[in-house]
């Protein structure tokens, strides 16, 4: 009886708050977690309305949110945010993605907890949104198609663990397994020790079914990239760009009219170098590694294919093998991020333009004078 009188008037209380917030303007934080989210609600004043914790899920989600006034809704970018800020769209509130990259004031606080995060992401919505850095989430029919993408990636990395397992197991005996690349080393149950082979049999099966299966996919992406984004063949005319990244690439960004200029696209992967000047001091740093970092590791594939020796000879070649020859400390890294960042920028070019790629452009527009 007592549980049950305790349920009866936290839901008049919360059908009180829900009342209340109908009649005011509200500015609401949500800081997200895997199982319960904390929430703020900011009258307009600014002063606390109500605190709250909602499981994270759409049916909690739609019975807190659903019938609420519409309100501003700040929350941070995270696993649930894509389909929470979905949701709430749906309902008509307007609804900011934190960047939390940028929220240091949150993410480096001494006095860190779920319910003061919630607060300070309404103070900062309500303050000026632009301190969050919003951020603006794929839609959901890209999101599924990447799935493809995501889910061959992950048999890639499992078979590549498979292929070092045996490579050390058949080591570690005094033998060695032929050098060849992964897709030939399923065939090799052969060149196993025949002392191992009946113990190594099991890894062997399941890296023949592994890279089937990774076949399969493969034949997904090329069905993707030609019934589907027909605009991936103006990316795929550089040297080194295949199905896999151009898809991904597409996808990932979504809109390629999502920027001003193509030179943005560099720092909104990830590939610019941080940067932390104070007065005479400027020191060089690594890239922000910000955005996707699945689409920046395939950029950074396709450079390295760029500047290998299979590579033809391109301007974008020649620029990172320039980087190279300064001959300083990671030189040869900081190429390869160099031309990953390029070819984004690049890729974009092609993308909006939707022009033919030309390797050595400098030399045709002297020509074309």
């Amino acid at each position: 009886m007592k549980k049950n009188s305790k349920n009866n008037k936290e839901k008049t209380r919360q059908r009180a708050l829900q009342a209340k917030s109908r009649k005011m303007k509200l500015t609401v934080g949500i800081d997200l977690g895997d199982e319960w989210s904390h929430c703020c609600f900011l009258g307009e004043e600014g002063e606390i309305v109500e605190e709250c914790r909602v499981k994270t899920t759409r049916e909690a989600v739609k019975s807190r949110f659903g019938e609420l006034k519409l309100a501003v809704i700040a929350l941070e970018v995270g696993t649930h945010s894509r389909w929470v800020s979905q949701m709430l769209s749906e309902f008509g509130h307007e609804v900011i993605v934190a960047n939390a990259r940028e929220l240091r004031a949150i993410t480096g606080s001494d006095r860190k907890s779920d319910r003061v995060d919630a607060e300070k992401l309404a103070r900062y919505a309500r303050v000026d949104r632009r301190i969050l850095r919003p951020i603006k989430h794929r839609g959901e029919e890209a999101q599924v198609d990447l799935v493809v993408i995501r889910a061959r990636g992950v048999l890639v990395k499992t078979r590549t663990q498979l292929v070092n397992s045996v490579r050390g197991v058949v080591k570690s005996f005094g033998y060695r397994m032929p050098n060849c690349s992964t897709e030939r080393f399923v065939k090799l149950n052969n060149e196993v020790p025949e002392k191992l082979r009946e113990h190594l049999a099991g890894l062997m099966e399941v890296l023949e079914h592994v890279q089937k299966q990774i076949e399969e996919y493969d034949q997904r992406v090329e069905k993707l990239a030609k019934e589907k984004y027909p605009e991936t063949t103006v990316l795929r005319q550089i040297w080194g760009v295949g199905e896999i990244t151009s898809v991904s690439y597409v996808l990932t960004i979504e809109d390629k009219g999502r920027f001003e200029k193509s030179r943005d696209v560099g720092p909104y992967l990830g590939l610019r170098p941080r940067r932390s000047q104070s007065s005479e001091s400027d020191p060089e740093l690594g890239i922000t590694k910000a955005g996707d970092c699945f689409l920046r590791s395939l950029l950074v594939e396709c450079a390295q294919r760029i500047l290998s020796k299979k590579g033809p000879d391109t301007a974008l070649k020649q620029f990172g093998l320039r980087i190279e020859a300064r001959g300083k400390k990671k030189a040869k890294k900081r190429a390869i991020v160099a031309v990953a960042r390029k070819l984004a920028v690049l890729l974009h070019k092609l993308w909006v333009t939707g022009e033919v790629y030309e390797p050595f452009p400098e030399t045709t527009v002297r020509k074309a004078a």
